[in-house]
């Protein structure tokens, strides 16, 4: 399972609808408790180098920058996250394609709705997609 507040979950979605029309990205720091349950203390908020509606680049200076905020907490990264636009919160081909390290979660906001956010997260392993479960917190 995944945990997630519903205050960084907002900034997600606040960055996100600041971004369109190109997709937003970022980055997810957090911990493994001892269930091994990933906990999210922080969703970062990084450039799209693409500024693109249909994919999206992490600017690597921004991913440094996070990672040393991360450790400096004693966090650690948990994976990244990017928003849609105008498609569902599923992985998309290049998505699935990009997902290079299988232990990482993958968050996808969904704007198709624009009044309706959908986010969904997933662990993707040789192109084989499992949905996580997020818990409010």
């Amino acid at each position: 399972m995944l945990y997630l507040s519903r205050r960084e979950f907002e900034r997600m979605l606040e960055h996100a609808r600041a971004q369109l029309p190109e997709e937003a990205c970022g980055m997810l720091g957090g911990r493994t408790d001892e269930a091994g349950n990933r906990v999210i203390e922080r969703v970062y908020l990084l450039e799209n180098l693409d500024h693109s509606p249909e994919r999206f680049r992490l600017a690597p200076e921004e991913q440094l920058a996070a990672v040393r905020e991360m450790r400096a907490s004693g966090w650690s990264p948990l994976g990244s996250w990017h928003s849609h636009p105008d498609t569902p919160a599923w992985p998309s081909r290049e998505d699935r394609r990009l997902a290079y390290d299988d232990q990482a979660s993958y968050l996808i906001l969904s704007l198709m709705l624009r009044d309706e956010p959908v986010l969904n997260a997933f662990r993707i392993r040789d192109d084989a997609v499992m949905r996580e479960r997020i818990v409010w917190v």
